[in-house]
């Protein structure tokens, strides 16, 4: 039966810390895993635009013995009409394997329920999974256990929050999301994150309050104006002008806390060079785990490799 990685609520666990385990096998050995999808190929389909999505998926492909189609919304007739039922029907003769980068969640949903092989969220408007096993993986490089840990995630509601929020359940970690009140993240993530919670003895704390940055073990941030969003720049600036992650913000954290964020990075934004480029921060640690961490996925859906 095949399986899909289109959020962290489809995995439990346990599996999330196997993948984690395998994510660091194969970045520590990556020549054992070099034949793991020889003959394999995977397709990518590109609603929208990436660097890292891209690049480490394609990599990793090619590292494991297979190969990877870039396909954007102007070389497939998805933008052109043809439904994603057909789209799914049609890959799934010719491929071993889907990532899609788009808007809609459900598109994603709609895919996977059609095809006949493994599908992988690369990113929705919802959700982006990949990233969020990425960043708790790369804290558990650094810290080890992460059980008991704070990740506070500071600025837009948006699928990185939703994301964080229910991989902190996964991973036995508090979170804490700091938000203007109308930029909260998704109802309905939040109530299943503080379900999941409730089952892992952890605590979730939704709040505008710049102040409760204080103590946590991980301050996390991402752009304020996401793709798409591009026509509401402006307002965004100024409803998160108090949110930036600067030096003030972060000696209020903690001397020890981390800085993550899953790029690309407006610069004196959101956050400024000094935090991004100092010693607290991971997030070109983060960036490369993509790779790994990605291929651990592939390993598993199109290669075999069990947890």
């Amino acid at each position: 039966m095949k399986r899909d990685f289109l959020a962290l609520a489809q995995y439990t666990p346990e599996e999330i810390k196997a993948l984690f385990h395998l994510s660091a096998e194969i970045k520590k050995n990556p020549t054992k895993y070099k034949a793991t999808l020889l003959n394999k190929t995977l397709a990518m389909i590109f609603m929208k635009n990436s660097t890292r999505t891209r690049v480490s998926f394609e990599t990793g492909t090619f590292q494991m013995g297979g190969n990877a189609i870039f396909l954007s919304s102007n070389d497939i007739q998805l933008s052109r009409g043809e439904t994603i039922h057909d789209t799914a029907k049609v890959l799934s003769r010719y491929v071993d394997g889907i990532m899609i980068r788009t808007f809609d969640h459900n598109d994603v949903v709609e895919l996977a329920k059609h095809a006949t092989i493994p599908v992988i969220n690369g990113l929705t408007d919802l959700l982006h999974p990949c990233q969020g096993l990425t960043d708790y993986f790369s804290v558990y490089e650094k810290r080890g256990d992460l059980k008991g840990l704070t990740m506070t995630y500071i600025g837009d509601g948006n699928n990185m929050a939703n994301t964080l929020l229910v991989g902190a359940t996964k991973v036995g970690m508090n979170i804490t999301i700091i938000a203007p009140t109308s930029f909260s993240p998704d109802k309905e993530i939040v109530s299943l994150a503080m379900n999941e919670a409730k089952k892992m003895g952890t605590k979730i704390n939704i709040t505008d309050d710049i102040q409760q940055v204080k103590g946590t073990d991980v301050l996390y941030t991402d752009t304020w104006t996401s793709m798409g969003q591009e026509k509401e720049a402006n307002m965004r600036r100024k409803a998160f002008a108090k949110y930036q992650v600067n030096a003030n913000l972060m000696e209020m954290a903690g001397s020890d806390t981390l800085f993550m964020h899953c790029l690309p990075a407006h610069r004196g934004e959101e956050v400024t060079d000094e935090v991004i480029d100092s010693k607290n921060s991971i997030v070109f640690d983060q960036a490369e785990n993509r790779l790994h961490c990605q291929k651990a996925i592939m390993a598993v859906l199109m290669g075999q490799v069990s947890l």
